[in-house]
């Protein structure tokens, strides 16, 4: 296999950038729930909450390079560089870097276990364990259909809770709410990467959900996952109003769902991804100053 020549640094391309702010947002979000809950926030627990969520991101995109690799799954991938299937490292050096990068959520991940409480050691095993057995191990879920599972849970009810819960010892009925709509948008990340490469994945046997749903259904979950967002911000609203400007956000989202729409395949739905993650952005900094604007006022 002849290595491609990619532009930049090949860790950082199969770090997959645009998938990382699936990691910020529920940080981000779940911080500013914390506000006005009668408790002073710490910097340096925000900031170890992110090392942690995006730490695990990027283990899990290296182990998902990693175990694809090995099972000849990214042969003919289109999208985002990977390193084992392109040949530009070897399946042991991903293996590597993915553990170091498990290392490193797992060291933040203990301090904030120290300043917080030993219940998040549990939360942070359960999460690496989750990351890890997505694609590796000798049953992936992923293969399986259950990959939106995981995104869901742990970058969005996981993340956004947790982090809330890392500012004030305990989890509020907000930080929840919100958790639902920034976990419907990590998912929809994974929707759009899954439906670019549902044709190769159903030829190698990877059954993701976008393999077992078809190409229509796929594109109408798509389309639900905006809707649920928006509900999920209204009720973020009930609870504290200014949230509402969430909604700005989405707005964000008319370009990336008319592409869906429009039935873009295959590397015309890069972009598309590129897209979904500035609308996950979009929203999350919004919802996140009106949270943060409720919390004060």
């Amino acid at each position: 296999m002849t290595a491609v020549q990619p532009q930049g640094n090949i860790w950082v391309l199969g770090a997959r950038p645009k998938t990382l702010p699936a990691a910020i947002v529920p940080v981000m979000v779940g911080t500013a729930a914390a506000v006005g809950e009668g408790e002073a926030l710490s910097a340096w627990r925000a900031v170890a909450a992110a090392v942690v969520a995006l730490a695990l991101q990027v283990a899990t995109n290296y182990v998902n390079d990693y175990a694809d690799g090995k099972r000849g799954t990214d042969d003919n991938r289109v999208g985002p560089v990977r390193l084992v299937g392109s040949g530009l490292a070897t399946a042991t050096q991903v293996q590597t870097a993915a553990a170091l990068a498990f290392l490193v959520s797992g060291a933040a991940g203990v301090t904030l276990a120290i300043a917080v409480g030993p219940e998040l050691l549990l939360v942070g095993a359960v999460s690496m364990l989750a990351g890890w057995g997505y694609t590796g191990g000798p049953r992936p879920y992923g293969y399986l259909g259950l990959g939106e599972v995981f995104v869901f849970v742990f970058f969005g009810v996981v993340a956004t809770v947790g982090s809330t819960y890392v500012q004030l010892g305990r989890i509020t009925s907000l930080s929840v709410i919100c958790s639902i709509g920034v976990g419907f948008l990590a998912v929809a990340l994974l929707v759009i990467n899954n439906l670019r490469d549902r044709p190769l994945d159903a030829e190698a046997g990877k059954k993701t959900l976008a393999v077992r749903l078809g190409d229509v259904r796929t594109r109408q979950f798509y389309l639900a996952l905006m809707a649920g967002t928006g509900a999920a911000v209204v009720g973020a609203a009930v609870l504290r109003w200014p949230a509402v400007l969430g909604l700005l956000g989405l707005t964000a989202a008319v370009r990336p769902v008319r592409e869906v729409l429009d039935g873009f395949i295959g590397e015309s739905l890069i972009p598309v991804l590129a897209d979904t993650g500035r609308v996950q952005m979009a929203v999350g900094i919004m919802l996140s100053v009106g949270l943060v604007l409720g919390g004060i006022s």
